[in-house]
């Protein structure tokens, strides 16, 4: 029983917070805002990455990419507006657009929590 007793006692490592979800996606000629919530540990995320992609197009349609660095990483709920220029083509009132948030950290290796939002501009 003593090692029961121990067990119970001893301290339960900190849990994982993350969480990462697209809010909204707006146009705003030439390119888009994408609204990003997202939670994190102390010091893990370096980086959320955000890409746009137009959906529909038989020659590949628009698409471009943006990267947030300066990411606060506290346990707590933050919010994130970027704004993703395309790096082909230009996005368009009511193109149907995919864009695709994900955090990415160069000290932890993270990559991964991958959310989405598919939308009419």
């Amino acid at each position: 029983m003593i090692g029961a007793a121990a067990l119970a006692a001893a301290p339960t490592a900190a849990a994982k917070s993350y969480s990462l979800d697209v809010d909204n996606v707006t146009l705003k000629k030439p390119g888009v805002l994408v609204d990003v919530n997202y939670t994190c540990d102390d010091g893990d995320v370096n980086w959320l990455i955000v890409n746009v992609t137009e959906l529909g197009k038989s020659s590949g349609g628009a698409f471009g990419g943006a990267s947030v660095n300066k990411v606060t990483c506290d346990h707590e709920s933050h919010k994130a507006r970027v704004y993703v220029d395309p790096v082909k083509g230009q996005f368009a009132k009511g193109s149907k657009v995919r864009a695709t948030v994900s955090y990415f950290s160069t000290d932890s290796g993270l990559s991964g929590w991958v959310r989405d939002m598919v939308k009419d501009l």
